[in-house]
């Protein structure tokens, strides 16, 4: 049973895959001050639950989220604000368990952030995208002046900064900024299946890949390797490899626990 109580967040397991759902559709799931903490909550309870090895973002009533809501009230000084948004940020970049976004309608500015630091983006046709910060006089944030330019590059990464143009599904996808789009009516089946997949991997190396492909950019080839040696270590350390071996062996499919092996 979810610890998060929340109207505003609302948190469902299913079988291995924990969905968390921005739940303001009034709002188009603009995220104000208690629902950031909210978001913060559900998403620590998915990395310290050792049963949730995928989780699924969306949004309720046709949207993803249409970023911090500025017409909520405010509290304290605007950095320490910042920094409980970063707080959030951090805690989705450093899930160890793969994240799908699930985005109809819109997600802008730190919402269409909150879709790109997750691992996979899976998007309706009718959904659009926006860096809005610049038409509302204030700057990226939520990671988007990290997350942009390792995706699209530093001129596309400008363009949708400085310019905040709304863009659809389709020119996403074309960028790298969405990994699929599908028919709504595809898009809940699509995603299931996509995280069930994922659940069904081997937890351990999952996470380890997922690390270290975030980390890429700021290691020398030389250092990726060795974080690759010691990350195959833990591998054979658990009972994945060797049951991923009988099932190659006896033409089965695998079934990953990440067991440790040593104890």
């Amino acid at each position: 049973m979810s610890t998060v109580d929340s109207d505003t967040v609302l948190v469902e397991r299913r079988g291995a895959v924990l969905s968390v759902t921005l739940n303001r559709p009034h709002r188009k799931n603009a995220i104000d001050v208690p629902t950031w903490g909210s978001l913060q909550e559900a998403l620590r309870e998915a990395e310290l639950d050792e049963g949730v090895r995928a989780v699924v973002l969306t949004g309720a009533g046709g949207d993803f989220c249409a970023g911090a809501d500025l017409a909520a009230g405010r509290d304290g000084h605007p950095l320490a604000r910042m920094h409980r948004v970063n707080d959030v940020a951090l805690a989705l970049h450093e899930l160890s368990k793969p994240v799908i976004a699930k985005v109809r309608g819109v997600a802008v500015g730190a919402g269409w952030n909150l879709a790109l630091g997750c691992d996979l983006v899976v998007a309706s046709p009718e959904a659009r995208f926006s860096q809005i910060f610049a038409k509302r006089g204030l700057s990226l944030d939520f990671g988007g002046s990290w997350l942009l330019p390792r995706v699209v590059g530093l001129q596309q990464a400008k363009r949708l900064a400085l310019l905040g143009e709304i863009i659809g599904a389709q020119e996403a996808r074309d960028l790298g900024l969405v990994t699929w789009v599908k028919e709504d009516g595809e898009l809940d089946g699509f995603v299931d299946d996509l995280a069930d997949r994922l659940a069904a991997g081997a937890p351990v190396a999952i996470s380890q890949s997922k690390a270290m492909l975030n980390a890429a950019g700021q290691q020398s080839f030389r250092e990726a390797l060795e974080t690759e040696a010691r990350s195959q270590s833990v591998n054979f350390a658990t009972a994945d490899a060797p049951a991923a071996f009988r099932a190659f062996v006896n033409k089965t499919e695998p079934e990953f626990t990440g067991e440790w092996l040593l104890d």
